[in-house]
């Protein structure tokens, strides 16, 4: 039968695996050479889009997820997530502890990666491997982990026999396993849950589920072999105590066989009848190798095989291998060699000894197996061939069988194992999922309501050959096969195992629906004698589960196992009960503490010296007598399975249990020991199971599975509460968690919670749609649940502190990560190596609330010119709008999935008040600022990673296109707002911080559908007038389909030109003069366009190309380099079965995305810079490249959410997930530069530059005070001496004055040596600039085109070359234009009076090097022009 763990079990389920968030296994990754965007260069970017996960795909291994194994992550500082490895399927992983850059981790598994490990493994984060811990490790599930640093020890604590009973250290620098230094850890459960220090490091604190026994005697050791099996020594005092397994019955074939009838029935091997001779060995024909099969068609459970030789006639054995069955595996055999002495294993080829003073030799399994047969292979002899005279099966230890016809007689035992069956007990099989295999247990049928003493029972007597460590387990079949689900309840196991000891009680239901393990005792066992036998009776449980079938309970029997961990225990077969030298003088439950000074060894089968109990313990002490001593716990259920201490000194327990007396009568599953007793919480704790506490100053936060304190106070305490130590009160973390919180761990002022949990709650207790799969971050600070960094769905089971380079390991079943996590938004910049540096939104969204919260995918720009607005369709247009002369058009394409919440607009602002530049967003979501609910509009400070509500009433619907001018904001999409008069189109002032609809009709929408407003952009031909597009009919009176201005000054609208028909989804500017528009369109004269463009000027429309070239409707376009001649437009063909990527060359349109499949939705397309180049073509300049953003699936790279075009190669860039797992979708960039220059800039490195500016400042100082030597001699050769008359001269006078700063002049002529121009600086540039100002020149006058222009010279270029001139740490300073200024030489910037400016370098007195704030342009201004 299968074996599950009694505490965890993991149901299998189907295997899920998603390649980096479904990129196909052929997707082509980014290689070292891909395109390097420039984020930099747009000014401040943001990515959004509907999605809960993102990553950028690298040059990495793809990253695959099953959710049947268990996956160990690293977290970084900014919380993002990188997978390391993954266990076998059906592993777990539940501690893990750091020392130096060693990640230790452990639970339950056998491999982790392409790494064999057996539940405890390690990570090395320098050198990015996976290790195994040495051999003879835990061979059991390891619940936790302690590293000691300044011992260089791991201590692992668990449910396990080897190297020790439940806790084990690992040595670093012997690499070696031992058992702990203490025994004494038996009873209830026999496991250990936590291993963690006291506040001085100096002592261990272990908890769990079991007794710590403290006395002064100890347990004799037995050295000797077993003396109920002949003596071999090819065998071991271990492997000489397994009782072996009684084939007969068994369908055994061996062949060939030897043609000698006294030596061909293998059947006499099994247990001979005498010495080797005829009638009692076999015989393989002669020359030829055997096989040996023997079937037993029903599961049993092994350790080993025992094989005796034959030493007849010169012939035998020397070679075999063994196959286990129904795996038919070869499997690895490990022996003594007396031989040699020593410890040995073999797989393929084991040696069999020849010599006759070795009878046989025991052979055993890594572990214990689950088999049906097995198949010897021997495979080598010597003379004429082989042969055996022992063939024997080793069992796990013991066993007995329900059913009396498995109980056969063990050769060399005195009798079988027996059973007891008290009331009417019947046969009862079922088939397995091995072909011809069967299983058969008894069964028995009681009334529902029957009492315990009135029901059957049930008693295995098991044959016991030797005295040792024993663990007994319970196998109890699942229902499912045998069809009784309904009928199944529980039962209540006792367990006598003599030795003077006490009885085990188990209360065990038999539910199960898969075949169970249940663990039933753990200690030492007597041998079988006449005068005693072990015992296990199985009855109807005090307090059946269940409610039965037709008013009936089935009770079933099936067998007990008996697995030996360790043959150390003497008794005298001879007496009457069996005894143990143990004085045994106090037992505490659940807790021990271990001083780690302690230089004591105590084995692990004696009790604890009573000089090592401490003050501590008598938590343990006082934990047993308020439970009600050892019987009270016998059955398993009660465990410490976490303690903290406060740094007060009070040591909080929390696990399962309830106290029924002494000091803290009535504390349930949480208690604090101080002032030397165990003291109740506050409401008597908690409701349910605690797992895990970590302390955080004077708060105690708890996890587990509860809801509610014990006396009910307050359901928010769902799975997650914080307890404060001074204040003696529970509080929630708003709502706590919708399921079972396994760890937590604290972290930079947040508490890191893991679990098995998809939801946040709120304070109600109903969910927020905040997911969380299996992971969620607490910020201690703004008391909140705040972003995790990264992006996990699954049942997590570990996060703790890691090393250095990996701060935090978070474990569990992943079904889903990305690197990234954030509710829609994430922003980017230029990072290491040039490398995009990615900041993901800093709070939590939940989905709208908005009643009108069909989700939809769309991203706009406010840039004043070049804005790639893009679309995402979310429309009801199976009836399209009338059309002015009746054309039909295609719809516009159904909108991709995008699940809530997403952010689908963004736009950069700065507010003037605070000099503080802030992101606005808009989409479909909801989320909560300052206490106050607020939807579909936030404004975002990336420093803080706060968000804050507009005031006044939210929007109610999907916000698509946000745009800021001054201090308006223009909103777009499909909405209204309760007490203002709107449709899809709104504007708020964010100085006054209200709705400003004053003035300003609202858009109407054609006869059956609703106004969608997708682009709001400025005219670059006029700085009062804002374009609005979308879909609606006409602005208040104003007809103007789908596309209309609007006069930010009069607030008045109007149509651009005659206008046009059908839908818009995209607006772009090719200059200044020429406006693109992308959508589902006709021109006013039905010409079918679907890109069609408006010049300015003229205010003509036409169609761009032949709109029929086009295969449908367009979703989103874009303009290269203000050219209108090279337009990139996308959308889906009007039949739908299609999608498409288009490129106008000024001629033709000409298909480039022939590689994209049907399944794409692009929802933009934007032009961005690189910081370096790709090859060229006749498509894209080298400098730059396509991004396009949606949902996109191409055969050239699977499957992203954006990817780069450089004309002639598509690399997918983004990868993206929603919160289900499933691929999400990018809407789009923003950047907070409407303008930027794609021409990249080569400078020369600083120290360089620093040179050459000496070396040409002190050769133009050289060369100007030559000139004034020479002039001085010439101008004096003919001159006499005079007296000076200084009133002759006029103070204004040049002649008197030196030119304006040398260092200026310095200064340009440097610049204009690097940059290859002429300097920009005449000699009287600073004076005659002055002159100017003094002239009064007028507010709005450019004195370079008046009468005086002649005086002023304009600059040649920027100076780019340079750093700064600013002061300290400041980068930049405000600033305003005093007067207009034409701008029109190279590197000048334009200017209009009480334009706002960024000034970067005012070390020149003359000219100033400064951005527009709006637009993000730069070049020098004069410095008398700006205050």
């Amino acid at each position: 039968m299968a074996c599950t763990s009694r505490r965890r079990t993991r149901h299998s389920s189907r295997a899920v695996t998603l390649l980096a968030l479904a990129l196909s296994a052929h997707v082509v990754l980014a290689a070292s050479d891909s395109p390097l965007v420039d984020f930099n260069r747009m000014g401040k970017v943001g990515l959004a889009g509907a999605f809960a996960g993102l990553d950028l795909v690298d040059n990495s291994t793809s990253v695959t997820f099953d959710p049947t194994t268990a996956s160990l992550l690293s977290r970084s500082s900014d919380g993002s997530l990188s997978k390391i490895a993954s266990t076998n399927p059906g592993g777990s992983v539940l501690a893990g502890c750091a020392v130096d850059d060693v990640f230790y981790f452990a639970g339950s598994f056998t491999s982790v990666g392409s790494t064999t490990a057996a539940n405890v493994a390690s990570y090395s984060s320098s050198q990015n491997t996976i290790s195994s811990l040495g051999q003879n490790g835990p061979d059991g599930v390891v619940h936790t982990l302690f590293c000691d640093s300044s011992r260089k020890q791991v201590w692992a604590g668990g449910q396990f026999s080897s190297p020790g009973a439940s806790v084990a250290v690992w040595d670093i620098a012997s690499s070696s396993w031992s058992a702990a230094p203490f025994g004494g850890l038996t009873g209830a459960a026999a496991e250990v849950l936590s291993i963690t220090s006291n506040s001085s490091q100096s002592s261990l604190y272990i908890s769990g589920s079991f007794i710590a026994s403290f006395g002064n005697g100890t347990v004799a050791i037995n050295g000797t072999h077993n003396p109920n099996v002949p003596f071999s020594t090819g065998a071991t005092p271990f492997s000489s105590s397994l009782v072996p397994v009684p084939l007969q019955g068994a369908q055994i074939d061996a062949g060939p066989s030897s043609s000698d009838s006294d030596f061909s029935n293998i059947n006499n091997t099994l247990c001979p009848a005498g010495s080797d001779g005829p009638g009692n060995t076999w015989f393989a024909a002669d020359g030829t190798k055997a096989v040996i099969t023997v079937r037993k068609f029903s599961f049993l459970t092994a350790r080993g095989i025992r094989i005796g030789n034959t030493f007849l006639d010169g012939r035998g054995t020397t070679a075999f291998s063994v196959a286990t069955i129904p795996d038919n595996t070869v499997q690895q055999l490990h022996y003594f060699d007396p031989t040699a002495n020593q410890n040995k294993s073999c797989t393929d080829s084991c040696p069999l000894l020849t010599d006759p003073n070795v009878p046989y030799q025991d052979f055993l399994f890594d572990s214990d197996l689950d088999v049906t047969g097995f198949q010897l292979t021997l495979s080598a002899f010597k003379g004429d061939g082989a042969g055996l005279h022992l063939l024997q099966l080793l069992s796990s230890g013991a066993f007995a069988s329900a059913v009396d016809g498995q109980n056969g007689q063990s050769c060399f035992a005195p009798g079988p194992s027996s059973t007891l069956p008290v009331g009417t007990w019947t046969v009862k099989q079922a088939d397995t999922s091995i072909a011809g295999t069967v299983q058969q247990v008894l069964v028995s049928d009681v009334d529902v309501g029957t009492s315990q003493a009135d029901g059957p029972s049930f008693t295995w007597m098991p044959y016991v050959s030797a005295s040792g460590e024993y663990d007994i387990n319970l196998l109890v079949p699942g229902c499912t096969n045998f069809q009784d689900c309904p009928l199944r309840t529980s039962v209540q196991v006792t367990v006598f195992p003599g030795g003077g000891q006490n009885p085990w009680v188990t209360n065990i239901s038999q539910q199960n629906t898969q075949d169970s393990t249940t663990l039933i005792y753990r200690g030492p066992i007597v041998p079988t004698t006449p005068q005693f036998q072990t015992t296990i009776t199985m009855e109807l449980a005090e307090d059946p589960k269940g409610s039965g079938q037709n008013g009936k309970y089935e009770l079933v029997a099936d067998r007990v196992q008996l697995i030996l961990t360790s043959a150390n225990t003497t008794s005298s077969n001879s007496s009457s009960s069996g005894s143990n030298t143990t004085s045994i003088t106090q037992q505490g439950f659940g807790f021990l503490e271990w001083p780690l000074s302690s230089t004591s060894t105590v084995a692990s089968h004696a009790a604890i010296s009573t000089s090592a109990i401490t003050s501590q313990d008598n938590i343990g002490f006082g934990l047993l007598s308020a439970l009600g001593g050892v019987n009270s716990v016998a059955s398993t259920t009660e465990a410490v399975a976490a303690v903290a201490q406060h740094p007060s000194g009070a040591l909080f327990l929390g696990g399962k249990f309830s106290l029924t007396s002494g000091s803290a009568n009535g504390a349930s599953n949480i208690a604090v020991y101080k002032n030397g007793a165990l003291t109740a919480l506050s409401n008597n704790g908690l409701n349910g199971a605690v797992t895990s506490l970590v302390v955080d100053g004077d708060n105690l936060y708890v996890g587990g599975s509860f809801s509610d304190t014990a006396q009910a106070s307050n359901s928010a305490l769902k799975g997650v509460a914080v307890y404060s130590v001074s204040g003696n009160t529970w509080s929630a973390l708003e709502g706590g968690v919708n399921g079972a919180v396994t760890s937590l761990d604290v972290a930079n002022n947040q508490i890191l919670v893991a679990g098995n949990f998809t939801e946040l709650l709120n304070s109600s207790g109903g969910t927020t749609d905040q997911n969380a799969g299996g992971f969620a971050t607490w910020d201690v600070s703004s008391g909140s649940w705040v972003n995790s960094g990264g992006f996990l769905v699954g049942s997590m089971t570990f996060v703790g502190n890691g090393t250095s380079a990996n701060p935090q390991f978070v474990a569990g079943s992943v079904t889903s990560s990305l690197k990234f996590g954030a509710s829609g938004l994430v922003m980017l910049q230029n990072g290491q190596n040039g490398k995009p540096e990615v900041v993901p939104l800093g709070v939590q969204f939940d989905a709208s609330n908005a009643a009108n919260s069909t989700p939809a995918t769309v991203i706009r720009r406010s840039h004043h010119r070049r804005s790639a607005t893009s679309w995402i369709p979310n429309l009801n247009v199976m009836t399209m709008f009338k059309r002015q002369t009746q054309t039909t058009l295609a719809p516009l394409p159904s909108a991709a999935p995008a699940p809530a919440p997403a952010v689908l607009a963004g736009v950069f602002w700065t507010n003037s008040s605070a000099s503080k530049e802030v992101v606005i967003i808009g989409g479909n979501f909801s989320y909560t600022a300052g206490g106050v609910s607020a939807e579909n509009i936030a404004i975002y400070d990336a420093n803080s990673k706060t968000a804050v509500a507009l005031k006044g009433n939210q929007p109610n619907g999907t916000i698509r296109a946000l745009h800021v001018k001054g201090n308006s904001l223009y909103v777009g999409g499909e909405f209204t707002i309760q007490g203002v008069e709107t449709n899809g189109f709104a504007i708020y002032d964010l100085a006054n911080q209200r709705w400003d609809q004053n003035g300003v009709d609202s858009l109407q929408a054609g006869s059956g559908s609703s106004v969608v407003v997708r682009s709001i952009s400025d005219s670059p031909a006029d700085d009062h007038t804002v374009v609005v597009a979308g879909s609606f009919a006409q602005a208040g009176s104003t007809p103007c389909r789908a596309i209309c201005s609007l006069d930010s000054t009069s607030r008045k609208w109007s149509a651009l030109g005659n206008g046009i028909q059908g839908d818009v989804s995209a607006v772009v500017y090719a200059g200044s003069d020429t406006l693109i528009a992308a959508g589902s369109i006709a021109l006013a004269d039905s010409t079918h366009a679907n890109v069609a463009s408006y010049e300015l000027s003229n205010s003509t429309w036409s169609s761009v190309g032949d709109g029929s070239t086009l295969p449908g409707p367009v979703t989103a376009v874009e303009v290269d380099n203000n050219n209108k001649s090279a337009v990139f437009a996308a959308g889906r063909a009007s039949d739908g079965s299609s999608s498409f990527l288009y490129f106008w060359d000024g001629k033709n349109w000409n298909s480039v995305g022939s590689t994209l499949e049907s399944t794409t939705e692009i929802s933009q397309l934007t032009m961005v810079p690189l910081q370096n180049t790709h090859a060229s073509n006749g498509i894209i300049e080298p400098d730059r490249v396509l991004m396009i953003s949606g949902t996109l699936s191409d055969s050239s790279f699977g499957n992203a959410s954006s990817a780069l075009f450089d004309g002639a190669t598509f690399i997918p860039y983004v990868v993206s997930t929603s919160q289900s797992g499933a691929p999400g979708t990018v809407a789009g960039l923003f950047r907070s530069f409407a303008t930027f220059s794609f021409t990249q800039k080569h400078f020369l490195a600083t120290g360089v530059v620093i040179l050459i500016s000496i070396a040409i400042g002190a050769g133009i100082v050289f060369l100007l005070a030559l000139i004034e030597i020479l002039w001085t001699l010439f101008a004096r050769r003919d001159d006499k001496v005079g007296p000076v008359a200084h009133e002759d001269f006029d103070t204004d006078d040049d002649s008197t004055h030196r030119p304006s700063s040398l260092l200026e002049h310095i200064n340009a002529a440097t610049r204009s040596t690097i940059l290859g121009a002429q300097s920009p600086f005449g000699l009287n540039a600073e004076k005659e600039a002055g002159y100017a100002v003094a002239a009064g020149a007028a507010a709005h006058d450019d004195p370079f085109s008046g009468p005086d222009g002649s005086n002023y010279v304009r600059a040649e270029t920027p100076s780019d070359a340079l750093g700064g001139g600013l002061d300290g740490e400041e980068q930049s300073r405000p600033a305003y234009a005093r007067y207009s200024f034409d701008g029109r030489g190279d590197g000048e910037l334009a200017l209009r009076t009480g334009q706002e400016l960024e000034i970067l370098d005012d070390r020149d007195a003359a000219w100033w090097y400064a951005r527009d704030s709006r637009t993000g342009q730069e070049g020098v201004v004069p410095a008398a022009y700006v205050y």
